[in-house]
C-alpha cells in the first residue's frame, strides 16, 4: 500500500515542553482514530517555532528557517491505497477546523534507520 506524508501547517505547534493535556487533546484523539483505523505508519509533533535554530551556509540563526505566518508544526506518515483516500484521511485532521492546514505528499522512499549498535544486540 502507498504511504502518504502529511505536513501539518498551523500559527504554532501546540506542542510546547508545558503543553497540558488540554492543549493537545484535538491533536491526540486524532492520532488515536489513525492508529484504531490501522492508516498511520508514524507520527511527530514538532516543539513551537521559538525553539527552532535554522542553518544556512556560513550562518546559524534562532527560530524557523522562514518567517511566516504558518509553520509545519508536525507531520505523520500514513498508508493508503491511493492520493484519494490518502486525502480523505487528511481531510480528518483537527486542524483543518482549527483554521490551519495539511499538505499531502507521496513518499518516495525511505523508512526507519537501523543503528548499528542496535543490530549487534538483536
Amino acid at each position: 500500500m502507498a504511504q502518504y506524508a502529511v505536513l501539518i501547517y498551523a500559527n504554532d505547534s501546540a506542542h510546547a515542553p508545558e503543553a497540558t493535556a488540554a492543549d493537545t487533546e484535538s491533536c491526540d484523539e486524532h492520532a488515536d482514530e489513525l492508529a484504531a483505523a490501522e492508516s498511520m505508519v508514524m507520527a511527530y509533533a514538532l516543539t513551537p517555532r521559538d525553539m527552532a535554530t535554522s542553518l544556512r551556509a556560513g550562518s546559524t540563526t534562532d527560530g524557523p528557517f522562514l518567517d511566516a505566518h504558518e509553520v509545519v508544526a508536525g507531520f505523520y506518515v500514513i498508508e493508503a491505497p491511493d492520493l484519494d483516500a490518502a486525502l480523505a484521511i487528511a481531510r480528518t485532521n483537527p486542524v483543518l477546523r482549527e483554521g490551519g492546514g495539511v499538505e499531502v505528499r507521496p513518499v518516495h522512499s525511505g523508512g526507519t534507520v537501523q543503528r548499528a549498535s542496535e543490530q549487534q544486540t538483536m
